[in-house]
């Protein structure tokens, strides 16, 4: 819990991935937590028969694993190949692009933002995981969902429901706004952000779900939940997010997270790779889509600050050496070199 990106399970293990459909996984995993019979405990699933192959890993679980390309990177990849195509066509034309955006370093002035994969920006963080989920939506390849995140059955609001809203693709400054509405209400941090993104492709990768008009609400609330009680040392409770959202009940909000949670099989571990890897690739999807992070010019005051954290990590680096020297050695177990004085004849 707190500020770590790793609790509860292990982070080689992860669910198998049956070509069921999700009501029949979410009925079998009910029934087998059930007793066999009277005089034995309730079942639970070994962990060997809930890892996946190491050949299939990489490719099904791609929230669990580093070296897995995440799916909000490649969904997003036909719509920047637009638009740098059209981008050529434009050049080819002579249509003047318009001003830089883009601010670059020269030798009298190094640009610098406030983002890094420890302290990311919260408003810069929180547009890139919206225009993510954008990705998902509009290029899914299906409608799967289950009743549980149906916005018709379980509305947020007492607002009637369009009649077209599971065929109207929300756009970007909607998503961006509901997000943006729940972090701040909340207070919320941008690593939170990271990990709710984690915790929804894992859930479409498990229960084989997409995310669509009629369910990118709820998908997206249980997530933020989940991810500010695993993430945050002061969680946010169930009841506040119904103070947030005024018309929702706190028995549809348990139901939801309980629902939740069975889906991903409880596993609400994220690996400090994986974090990184989507830290990175949503630096990556902002770069394609010309979401710039705020740059500012380096001053002294700054760059003193940056010297200092420097040479904290340096001496902090330092105890540890000379902790792991303190140890014993072994042919087995080698962690470190010892260093002794030469010794002149």
């Amino acid at each position: 819990m707190g500020n770590t990106v790793t609790c509860c399970v292990s982070p080689e293990s992860s669910p198998k991935l049956p070509s069921r459909q999700p009501a029949e996984r979410l009925e079998e995993f009910q029934t087998s937590t059930e007793v066999s019979d009277d005089n034995t405990v309730p079942y639970l699933q070994h962990i060997s028969d809930r890892e996946v192959p190491d050949e299939l890993a990489p490719e099904s679980n791609p929230s669990d694993h580093a070296r897995a390309s995440t799916i909000f990177l490649s969904k997003s990849q036909t719509d920047v190949r637009d638009k740098r195509k059209s981008n050529h066509i434009n050049h080819i034309s002579h249509v003047s692009p318009g001003p830089l955006s883009k601010k670059y370093s020269s030798c009298s002035t190094i640009f610098i933002d406030d983002n890094t994969v420890s302290q990311p920006n919260l408003k810069s963080t929180i547009k890139c995981v919206t225009l993510a989920i954008y990705y998902h939506i509009k290029n899914r390849d299906s409608d799967k969902s289950l009743d549980i995140f149906d916005e018709k059955l379980h509305p947020l609001s007492r607002e009637p429901v369009p009649d077209d809203y599971s065929r109207v693709d929300p756009e970007h400054k909607l998503i961006y706004r509901f997000v943006r509405t729940l972090f701040s209400a909340a207070q919320l941090t941008a690593e939170c952000a990271i990990v709710t993104l984690v915790y929804l492709e894992r859930l479409l990768t498990y229960a084989e779900l997409d995310i669509c008009p009629a369910n990118w609400k709820r998908i997206v609330l249980g997530a933020i939940l989940l991810a500010s009680k695993v993430w945050d040392d002061q969680a946010v409770w169930n009841v506040d997010y119904c103070q947030i959202l005024k018309d929702i009940t706190v028995e549809d909000m348990n139901e939801m997270e309980r629902h939740f949670l069975e889906l991903l099989q409880f596993n609400i571990n994220v690996p400090a790779s994986v974090y990184a890897k989507y830290y990175f690739d949503l630096r990556q999807l902002a770069d394609d889509n010309n979401l710039n992070f705020p740059l500012e010019p380096l001053n002294n005051q700054r760059a003193q600050k940056l010297e200092a954290i420097s040479r904290l990590c340096e001496d902090k680096y330092k105890d540890l050496s000379r902790a792991a020297m303190r140890r014993s050695f072994s042919a087995d177990n080698l962690i470190g070199i010892r260093h002794s004085n030469a010794v002149l004849s």
